[in-house]
């Protein structure tokens, strides 16, 4: 597996709740920007997968664990490392960090789907390759 990776994300009023701390939900966006990210690292953009190989990756399961509040104007580091690449997904952590400081972990498990039908699909050799 590849190492992790690491994306900076700013914490904007609209991120927040009215205790001024980033709303729980918010983390799951964050994490789906760092996933993005991670791909556009290797050259994958999601929308030519789906175009041109006709996949898709869906979130199949999502547990995370909330440790310390993120605050308005927080710079936020998210990380993502694959723990194992399986034959129709690939299951990854997560965290959410403020320095050294974990603020949330995840554990992210996205599987790969025909965009026709929405059935399973092979993760395709020059996908594994790269993830």
């Amino acid at each position: 597996m590849k190492q992790c990776f690491t994306w900076p994300v700013r914490v904007y009023y609209e991120d927040t709740d009215s205790g001024g701390v980033v709303y729980y939900a918010n983390y799951l966006k964050f994490f789906e920007r760092a996933r993005t990210e991670w791909l556009r690292n290797f050259g994958l953009n999601q929308d030519k997968l789906a175009q041109e190989q006709g996949l898709i990756f869906v979130v199949r399961r999502a547990e995370l664990e909330f440790e310390r509040p993120a605050r308005l104007d927080d710079l936020l580091e998210l990380t993502v490392e694959p723990l194992k690449l399986a034959h129709v997904y690939v299951r990854l952590a997560q965290e959410a960090r403020r320095g050294a400081e974990v603020l949330a972990r995840a554990e992210i498990q996205v599987a790969c789907l025909n965009r026709h039908n929405f059935k399973p699909a092979a993760i395709p050799q020059f996908l594994r390759d790269v993830l």
